[in-house]
């Protein structure tokens, strides 16, 4: 019994361990939880590391997240523009939670410090 407790512990441990947090204006968001949505939702369009290298819907050339005039941007208008989305890309707000929202925010922010690296 104290070796189940003691895997179930360490376990718990490493999944808390592998969980990137990042603190926004918008409070507490975890970047590898993003990371997995932006993968999943926005990557076809924004490209793998949110260049804007993906497919371009609507004719526009997507966002070019990791640039410089995005990192400009603040918490509250990226989270709005993901939620009601733009002319050229779908809203959000209906698929994702707040929690994701943020989580995505969080993601979306560290493609650019990645940039400046």
């Amino acid at each position: 019994m104290n070796v189940l407790v003691g895997v179930v512990a360490v376990g718990f441990l490493l999944t808390i361990s592998d969980r990137t947090a990042a603190t926004t204006e918008a409070g507490s968001a975890d970047v590898s939880n993003g990371k997995k949505i932006f993968v999943r939702y926005c990557s076809g369009c924004h490209g793998a590391q949110g260049q804007g290298e993906g497919y371009p819907l609507l004719g526009r050339a997507p966002a070019n997240l990791a640039s410089p005039a995005t990192k400009e941007r603040s918490d509250e208008e990226l989270i709005r523009t993901l939620h009601e989305g733009k002319p050229n890309m779908p809203a959000w707000k209906y698929r994702l939670s707040p929690q994701d929202s943020k989580d995505v925010l969080a993601y979306v922010r560290s493609l650019s410090s990645e940039r400046d690296k």
